[in-house]
This record gives structure tokens, sequence and C-alpha cells, in this order.
């Protein structure tokens, strides 16, 4: 069963950025699907390295999925690594799983070795985009929590992105937590995404601020490459530290498991590898004792349901994220959508990913080119107040 034609399609699903899929044939005329991670103005570099390192699967057994990452890696990268590098290795190796699911008449996760648990939960991100005050994260959060969910991430700092802040800033964030937490009451988990944005002193303060709320866990207060800083942000935060969406291959997360300076990983399926390097890298974090919340800032069908088939697998899963904006497109282009019910997914039970991909749509739905964005310049980059 040979590969004949490796295709990247962009798609865009109507809110902010175009979503990367991958679609492969075999001689056999078995199609299988994937996703590749993708970033606002990013997507066509990711594209293109989708396109450039997908002829290389032209002519391979579609079976040999790991012999296939190591020449993606060894011989076309020349372990040079990179985010678009990463993104559509995890792309093409999510349809690659996908269609040896097909062929075996088999869903993924019992190719990986069976289930853990038979669904998988989720919290609601997306839905507090370009909210600004307090009040209107609060009355953004019960109508998410209307919907079934019992867990929350949203970012509640405010632009733009700096690493030292004003003081306002942290008493902005800290009234934000505050009414959201007034908001949906004791029960709701609530998940704060910092971003890699602060320094380890102003994460400090933060953590520190809101850990009265209730918090689940603390994303990203630093950058994810500086493992001393995460470190420091740990010891002196009685929150779950996270970190990891932002690292590609268990190398990456070889230094960040042995720092001990995380609690929780987030690595990305459709950026980290793929299925089978997001089953290393959580196999080595169980090792460490660390959790691990696989990041979803993509679409909720391909790249959501290749979470959901690694995560049923996992010992010291958690939770995975849900993208609220997503949702509509998952209707489009798939006539089986993942769903999640009072805050949880079923396992899917269809052979591969379990999707039924609408090709019609999916070609139908190319993705857009975007404008330049306006950033700020040093004459208007005023650090005072909220901004």
């Amino acid at each position: 069963m040979k590969i004949v034609k490796v295709e990247c399609l962009p798609v865009h699903p109507g809110w902010r950025k175009n979503l990367v899929f991958v679609r492969i044939e075999t001689s056999d005329g078995v199609v299988g699907w994937g996703e590749a991670y993708s970033q606002y103005d990013r997507d066509g570099a990711i594209a293109a390295q989708v396109e450039s390192l997908g002829q290389y699967l032209v002519g391979r057994e579609a079976w040999n999925i790991r012999h296939f990452l190591q020449v993606a890696y060894d011989d076309y990268a020349q372990r040079r690594s990179s985010l678009e590098f990463w993104c559509a290795v995890s792309g093409l190796e999510q349809a690659l799983w996908d269609i040896a699911g097909k062929v075996a008449q088999q869903p993924v996760y019992n190719l990986l070795g069976g289930t853990c648990r038979q669904r998988i939960r989720v919290y609601a991100n997306g839905w507090s985009y370009k909210l600004s005050s307090p009040a209107d994260f609060a009355a953004a959060a019960e109508k998410v929590v209307k919907l079934g969910f019992d867990a929350l991430k949203f970012d509640p700092l405010p632009r733009p992105w700096r690493t030292h802040v004003p003081r306002e800033h942290i008493r902005h964030a800290v009234a934000v937590v505050k009414a959201v937490r007034e908001a949906v009451g004791p029960k709701v988990d609530l998940l704060l995404d910092i971003h890699r944005r602060l320094s380890p002193t102003a994460a400090i303060e933060l953590s520190k601020a809101v850990q009265e709320h209730d918090i689940y866990w603390f994303e990203e207060p630093c950058p994810s490459e500086n493992l001393e800083a995460l470190g420091e942000v740990r010891r002196a935060t009685e929150i779950p530290v996270v970190s990891g969406e932002a690292l590609y291959g268990r190398a990456d997360f070889r230094r960040l498991l042995g720092a001990r300076c995380v609690d929780i990983i987030n690595p990305d399926v459709s950026n980290c590898g793929g299925i089978l390097e997001l089953s290393h890298i959580a196999a080595a974090a169980e090792a460490e004792l660390v959790a691990v919340s696989p990041h979803n800032y993509n679409s909720t069908t391909l790249s959501l349901s290749a979470t959901v088939h690694a995560a049923a697998c996992m010992p010291n899963f958690i939770i995975t994220e849900y993208f609220l904006p997503y949702e509509s497109f998952g209707s489009v282009v798939a006539r089986n959508p993942l769903v999640p019910k009072n805050g949880y997914i079923d396992l899917p039970t269809g052979p591969g990913l379990g999707l039924d991909i609408d090709e019609d749509a999916v070609r139908s739905h190319p993705g857009k080119s975007y404008a330049p964005r306006s950033f700020r310049t040093s004459e208007d980059a005023v650090m005072a107040g909220v901004e």
C-alpha cells in the first residue's frame, strides 16, 4: 500500500486564522486526513513545509510511520528543528495513522495499545477573545457554563504582550479573575493562560494575587525555553504550573521534565510531531509524575480527534482544549464532528481517526489571505495603564 498523493489544503473556518488540513491518498484508494498547527500570518509558511516534506512520502509504504518520521528529521531536516517543520510532520503523521486505522478497521487508539478511559474531559477556550472589562469576562463565562462546560481557560492580562508590565496590568487581571469566579461559582475550574509573557517577578505577583480564587492552573507564565524562570515561578506559587505548547519533539520536553519546573505539560498533537510523538512525550512525563493536558488551538475535527485518540491511551491525561469559535465549522467539514456533552467527549468508534470528512466542503472553504497587521511602534508603545 503505497502513498500516491499528498495534498495540503488550508481552509478558512470563519474565525481568525486559516486551518491547515493534510490529505494523503494510497494506491489502494484509502484516504487519510491530518491537521498541522497554524498561526495567523504563518499558515503560508507551514503549508509550504507540508508540501515540501510531503513529496518525500510519495512512493513510500503507508504503514512505515516510524521510518518516515526518522527520514523527516534525520534526512530532510538534517536535525534542524523549527515550528514549520514540526507542524508539517504532525499533520502528515496524523494522516498516516488515519490510513492505518481505516485499513485495519480499528480506531487509532486501539493501534496504540487500547484505552485508559472512554471519554475525554475538555475545557472551553476562545470564548473570551477581545474581551477587556471584568464584567464582559463574567457575562461571557456564564454563557459558556450554560453550554455544559465545567472548565474555562482565559488570559486575564490586558495587551500589549510585554515581559515587564505595570502594576495596573496585574490589578486588572486580578479583577477579571475575581469577576469570572463570582459569575460561575465554586464548582467550575478556571485555567489561566499567561502566554509566555511575564518576568518571574510579575508572574509570581499575579499568581499569589489570584490563588484565593481556586485556580486550576497557571499556564506558561514565562517563556518556555527559560526553564530557570519557570522553576522560579513554580517554587513560589501554590497553583500548578503548565508549559509545553511551544516545544516540539520529545527532546525539548526532556529538558523541561528534567528541570522539574512544571506540574503539567501541554504538547500540541499538531506541532509536537504527531500522535506517536505525543504518546512518547506523555510516557516520559508519566515517569516523572507530571500530568498531560494536550494543547489544541486547532479545529474541533482533525486535530481534536487526533488528540482524543492519543489522550485515550495516556494514564496521566487530565483534560484537553476545545476551541468554541471553531465548533460551527466542524459540522461543515465533518459529517460526524466530535461534540462535547457536559464537558466531555466520547471516544469515536469508527476506524482511523473516526471522522467522516466532507472533502467537497473542505475544498469549498479555501484559506484566505490576510492584510498585514498593525503593530505598535516605539512612539506609541506606552507601558502605563491598561492598554
